[in-house]
C-alpha cells in the first residue's frame, strides 16, 4: 500500500485523542487491564514494557513503577488494575460485566490478592518456593488451594463465578488462575478442581483471552505502540 500522508496523519491525531495503557504481556494485573478495555470496546494506544527496563514516561506518571498504568487524555492517571477495569467499563459495557459489583465482588478480590495468607500471597511462594524456605512447595500450594476450593465451589452450579455469564469477577479472577495453573500444570490438570479447570481452559480459548495475549514489539521511546484492541 502506498504511503499517504493525510493516513498517517489521521493515525497521528486518533493516538493523541487516545488513553494509553502501559502494560506487561504476562502480568496478571496488566492482563485484567487489557481483557476489561477489550471487553469495553474501546481502543488505547497500548505500551508493552520491559519490568526490568521501566521507561522514564510511565515512571513519571507512576513512581510505583508497576503495570498496569493508564494515562488519560486529560492527564489522569489510574494505576491499579481493578480501576483501570471498572474505568473501561464505566466508558461502556455491552456485556453487563459491571452487574456483578458489590459487596460479593469485594469479598472475592479480598480473598484474592490482598491481606497476608490470602491467595496471591501463596501462590508467589508456591511459584518462586525456594526463596520460601519456611514451607515445602507443596505446603505453599496447599495455601492457595483455599482459594480454589471456593471457587470450585461457586463453579459447580454456574457456569461463571457470578450465575450464567462473565462479570468483572470472571476478569479479575482468571489471570491468576492461569498463572496458577502453569506453576505445574501436570499437577493443576490431574487436581480434584474439576470446576475451575473448565471454566480456565474455555477463558483461555476464548477470543477475548486470545486477544487480550497477542506478542507486540516493546514500546520504543518517541514511538507509538500499537492501537488496542485492533477493530480492523
Amino acid at each position: 500500500m502506498p504511503f499517504s500522508a493525510a493516513g498517517s496523519l489521521a493515525a497521528a491525531t486518533l493516538l493523541d485523542r487516545l488513553p494509553i495503557l502501559y502494560s506487561f504481556r504476562r502480568c496478571p494485573y496488566a492482563i485484567r487491564a487489557r481483557l476489561a478495555i477489550f471487553y469495553a470496546n474501546i481502543q488505547v494506544e497500548l505500551r508493552e514494557v520491559e519490568l526490568r527496563n521501566k521507561p522514564r514516561a510511565m515512571l513519571e506518571r507512576s513512581p510505583k513503577g508497576t503495570v498496569p498504568v493508564l494515562v488519560c487524555p486529560d492527564g489522569a492517571v489510574i494505576d491499579e488494575s481493578r480501576d483501570i477495569a471498572i474505568w473501561a467499563l464505566g466508558q461502556s459495557d455491552p456485556a453487563g460485566l459491571l452487574n456483578g459489583v458489590g459487596p460479593e465482588l469485594d469479598r472475592l478480590e479480598a480473598n484474592l490478592v490482598q491481606g497476608t495468607g490470602k491467595f496471591k500471597l501463596a501462590l508467589d511462594r508456591y511459584k518462586y518456593h525456594d526463596r520460601h524456605p519456611d514451607k515445602s512447595r507443596e505446603d505453599h500450594r496447599a495455601d492457595a488451594e483455599v482459594f480454589l476450593g471456593d471457587l470450585n465451589g461457586r463453579l459447580s452450579t454456574r457456569p461463571y463465578l457470578q450465575g450464567t455469564h462473565p462479570t468483572l469477577a470472571d476478569i479479575l479472577v482468571v489471570p491468576f488462575i492461569r498463572q496458577f495453573a502453569n506453576v505445574d500444570r501436570e499437577w493443576f490438570d490431574r487436581s480434584d478442581y474439576r470446576h475451575v479447570i473448565d471454566w480456565l481452559d474455555n477463558w483461555l480459548a476464548s477470543t477475548p483471552f486470545q486477544s487480550v495475549m497477542t506478542r507486540i514489539p516493546v514500546w520504543q521511546t518517541g514511538q507509538p505502540g500499537p492501537i488496542f484492541p485492533n477493530q480492523s
